[in-house]
């Protein structure tokens, strides 16, 4: 894949004969109605591109900050109401306070995001994807940006190629049917005056 990723420009614009043959030769189900795009989707990938991980943690950070508020709120309502106006709500929130304290736990979402950051990071190393001037490390956007591109003209020649090999097929098995019915074409005898077939 990485290989196809860096010789992909060129192969478009040098010959699509090339092109031709990885899209024939890659998946198994390539000319069928069954056939799906094997890459992620051009979109998916200008979505990934524009993602930030200092924006992703700063959510994180008002989520927790957002559960903090509420449940003092809520902490609040119950102290200052009735007991027989208290139940439904305070029930309600509790399984929601436990609920959201259980999803945005401190250090595992920490964990998680530094996790997440490494994994990205492994991965721009694994594709020798290299920084922008300026920038310490690989962004999201650096790094899905090639994809993103990548994809969009690999999925129109797809899309090309795909149909061609379905029409190949069609021909190909309209060829067969009419050849199977050329052999299987039946001989009329003409019919003797008595009515009597000899063997």
């Amino acid at each position: 894949m990485i290989i196809l990723l860096c010789l992909f420009p060129s192969l478009v614009s040098s010959s699509s004969r090339s092109i031709r043959i990885i899209l024939r030769v890659w998946p198994t189900d390539a000319g069928k109605e069954t056939c799906v795009y094997p890459l992620p989707e051009p979109q998916d990938l200008f979505q990934a591109s524009q993602m930030k991980f200092e924006d992703f943690q700063c959510d994180l950070r008002k989520l927790r900050k957002d559960l903090n508020a509420c449940s003092a709120e809520t902490e609040k309502v119950c102290n200052v109401s009735s007991e027989e106006h208290l139940q439904p709500f305070k029930d309600k929130m509790e399984e929601f306070l436990t609920r959201g304290k259980k999803h945005c736990k401190h250090k595992e979402e920490e964990k998680l995001s530094e996790t997440g950051v490494c994994i990205f990071l492994e991965l721009s190393v694994f594709f020798s994807v290299k920084p922008k001037a300026g920038e310490k490390e690989v962004s999201p956007n650096t790094f899905f940006t090639v994809w993103h591109e990548f994809s969009s003209d690999f999925k129109e020649l797809w899309k090309r190629e795909n149909k061609c090999l379905l029409q190949e097929r069609l021909k190909a098995a309209e060829e067969t049917f009419r050849q199977a019915r050329e052999k299987a074409t039946y001989n009329v005898k003409p019919k003797h005056a008595s009515g009597i077939v000899s063997i």
